[in-house]
This record gives structure tokens, C-alpha cells and sequence, in this order.
């Protein structure tokens, strides 16, 4: 019979670093030998005759819907050592951290998905794509001569994870509260660097550049590119230009609402040309992040859609995340039937309106309708998602959302 309980440093940190290196997350392994390891992240595990064989690793953030930042929980890590794999432990364990967030006032859930399906169970719901393009940065088209940038290091940890924080928002982005995330994801300093620039106003680390690396000629991978206005996006573009003397490649995550193609001398011939080559320009695009609803009122009530005609509706809503949490959770997910108003003011107060259509869907595929994922026509083809055609077209109209984009890797 599994234990599910609170990580105890003392008697749990060899166990827990097995697990991460038998799957081979080796930078995991080291975090659990930082002293903040356990204190700046929530770290649950469940147990096995006494041992722990599968851990929870997660932290408070928040999550834009347009420009209202919602309380938000990101599972930053959910793994399984070798002896106890397909017995369950692993989403009762993220049932149960869920549970906990959601009851502390957490709105929303987000994590990585290792692939499509497996936290669908949970009543996670795909986010959206992204699109990782790699290029030659000589062939970049800005015609900025940037200034020289002050060097980065793992010890400007706080000031980098501030400007994190300060970035430029847009719809669906997350921030992370803990500056010790940051601090985590750095990397090792021989294969990392930063470059940036401090112009607030107060002299704090205004936008920067992280890159990984360490290569002759790359690649170099932009982990994290920071920046408020189009000039400080330019000059740092710039200055990855000024390093194409010497490095052919470099890959980034492209930031919300830009298309980096616009800014690529000739990238289509750039691809052909380097076809199959180690520095080989490229776009990918997949969806990676899953996102869930821990709360359904409190997500709609900090719905606004200015401009919108006021659309009421029920919603009967179905949770598969209530099988997997112990009699005793005061959090049941949020299976129910709700009358929901979206346009200037949202809302969602449990019942039902025999006046009003009604749409019958699952967790998963309404947090995706709310994010904007998809439109409510699309995820009726794909998703568990029902109503009269009306009621989508309706739906389609009043939730004409901007892509949402995480912005930050987890």
C-alpha cells in the first residue's frame, strides 16, 4: 500500500536523487542536494515499503487570462523510479498536489507534457503550439548597431529571475514565484552565459539574453530572451548577430506575438540550404505545456472580454481527477453543472438555466476553450466538447482570444 506524504530531507533526499537519475533528469539529481531544495519548491512523494519511489515537485506562480494575472500552480516535475512504474502512483500523487493547491487558492494547473495523453487523465488539456526556431545569426535583418552588454552570470540569479518577472506579459503567459527556479534552471557555468543590459529606472536588469552553449561555432540555445519594447528586442537581436562571426547557429522558443521569420534574411533558403547539416536552420512547432481549471467559478469570475456581447450558457462539466483522491480531499475537482455568463464580467454559479443551451464538456477541453487553445468549433471535432451548432458559433464569436503563449519553460 503506497504512502503519499510530504518529502523529509533527511530521511528522503537519497531516494529521491536515485529517482531523478534513473530517468535520467541528472540536474535534478544536484538540485536535491541545495538546502532550498524541498523549502522553495512543494516536493511530495509517495512511498513503498518505506522507501520513496515516485515524487512531485511544484511551486506558486500566476497565469494571464488577457491582462488579469490568476493564481497559478505549476507542477514542475512528476517522475517514477524503476521498481514502482504502471501502479498508479504517479497521478494519484499529482491528484493529490493538485488538491492541495487548488484548497491554498491556486485557479489553475500547468505542467510539461513528456506526450499527448498520459495527464489527460488528470483533466489536464493541451496548451498551444510554440514554435522553436534555430537560424544562422548572421542572417539576421536588424540594422542596429547595439551597445556593449554587461556580462551575465550564475551570481546575478536575483536580478535576472526580477526581470523575469517584469518581462513583457501577454495572454496565457505564467511567471514562476520562486527566485530560486530560476537560480535551478542557469545551468552549469561552463555552458552558460548571459548577456544584458540595465537600464530600468532604478538601474535593475532591464532585458537580457541567456544563452547555453559552449560549442566553437554552436549551436547556441536563447533559453530566456527578456525585453519590454521593440528597441530593446532589436539590440538584443543585434547582439546575437555581432557573435555570428564565430557561432553558425542559434535556436530560440519565439517570444509571443513575433514572427521571427519576418526578421531572417532569406530563412526559407536558409532551411534548403542547410538541410541535414549540423547547423541546419529550422522551425518546429509542437505543443508541450497541458493546462487544467482547479477552480471554474473563480477562473470566470476573473473572466473580462471587452467589446464582447454577454453570452449565457450551461456548461455541464465532467472531471476524471475525483477517482484518483482520497474520500477525505476537500477538493473534488470540478465535475458539475454551471450556469456560465462570459462578455464583460464572467461568472459561473452552480445549476442549471432550462432557458439557456448547454454545452457538455469535459475539464480538459473547457480550460482549453477559456485559454483560447482552440475555438469551441474545432474542439468539437477533436475534443470532448458538445452543443448545438449555434451555441459554438456563438462561442467562436464572444472568445476571439489572442494566442496564449506560457513564456517560460517548465
Amino acid at each position: 500500500m503506497a504512502v503519499f506524504r510530504p518529502y523529509v530531507r533527511e530521511t528522503d533526499q537519497e531516494a529521491v536523487r536515485r529517482i531523478f537519475r534513473e530517468v535520467g533528469w541528472s540536474w535534478s539529481a544536484r538540485q536535491v542536494d541545495h538546502e532550498g531544495f524541498g523549502e522553495a519548491v512543494r516536493v511530495r512523494v509517495a512511498e513503498i515499503e518505506g522507501e520513496a519511489e515516485c515524487v512531485a515537485t511544484s511551486c506558486e506562480g500566476t497565469i494571464r487570462h488577457l491582462e488579469t494575472d490568476l493564481p497559478f500552480a505549476c507542477i514542475l516535475g512528476l517522475v517514477t523510479s524503476r521498481v514502482a512504474r504502471r501502479q498508479g502512483l504517479a497521478l494519484n500523487l499529482l491528484a493529490r498536489t493538485l488538491a492541495e493547491h487548488a484548497a491554498e487558492g491556486a485557479l489553475v494547473a500547468g505542467l510539461g507534457m513528456f506526450d499527448q495523453g498520459f495527464y489527460d487523465r488528470v483533466g489536464f488539456g493541451s496548451g498551444p503550439y510554440t514554435r522553436s526556431v534555430s537560424f544562422n545569426p548572421a542572417d539576421i535583418a536588424v540594422n542596429v548597431k547595439p551597445r556593449a552588454p554587461r556580462r551575465l552570470s550564475q551570481e546575478d540569479w536575483r536580478a535576472i529571475h526580477a526581470a523575469r518577472l517584469a518581462r513583457r506579459h501577454s495572454h496565457g503567459d505564467c511567471s514562476l514565484a520562486p527566485p530560486e527556479i530560476t537560480f535551478a534552471e542557469l545551468g552549469d557555468p561552463d555552458d552558460s552565459f548571459g548577456l544584458g543590459y540595465f537600464d530600468g529606472p532604478d538601474g535593475s536588469l532591464s532585458h537580457f539574453l541567456w544563452l547555453h552553449g559552449k560549442e566553437e561555432h554552436g549551436p547556441y540555445r536563447v533559453r530566456w530572451l527578456v525585453f519590454h519594447t521593440r528597441e530593446q528586442f532589436h539590440e538584443l537581436l543585434a547582439v546575437l548577430k555581432s557573435l555570428s562571426d564565430q557561432v553558425h547557429l542559434v535556436g530560440m522558443h519565439e517570444p509571443a506575438g513575433i514572427q521571427l521569420q519576418d526578421l531572417l534574411h532569406k530563412p526559407l533558403a536558409a532551411q534548403r540550404i542547410t538541410e541535414g547539416s549540423r547547423y541546419a536552420n529550422r522551425i518546429r512547432t509542437g505543443a508541450y505545456y497541458q493546462f487544467r481549471m482547479l477552480d471554474v467559478p473563480g477562473c470566470l469570475a476573473q473572466t473580462h472580454l471587452p467589446g464582447t456581447a454577454t453570452l449565457r450558457l450551461n456548461v455541464s462539466l465532467t472531471d476524471p481527477i475525483e477517482a484518483r483522491l482520497p474520500d477525505d480531499s476537500p477538493w473534488r475537482g470540478c465535475a458539475g453543472s454551471y450556469v456560465v455568463t462570459l462578455g464583460e464580467s464572467g461568472s459561473a454559479e452552480p445549476g442549471e438555466d432550462s432557458s439557456l443551451p448547454t454545452l457538455k464538456v469535459t475539464i480538459n477541453a473547457f480550460t482549453r476553450l477559456w485559454l483560447g487553445v482552440q475555438p469551441a468549433t474545432g474542439l468539437a471535432i477533436t475534443d470532448d466538447l458538445a452543443g448545438p451548432p449555434e451555441l459554438l458559433e456563438a462561442l467562436d464569436r464572444v472568445l476571439r482570444l489572442p494566442q496564449p503563449d506560457p513564456d517560460w519553460d517548465f
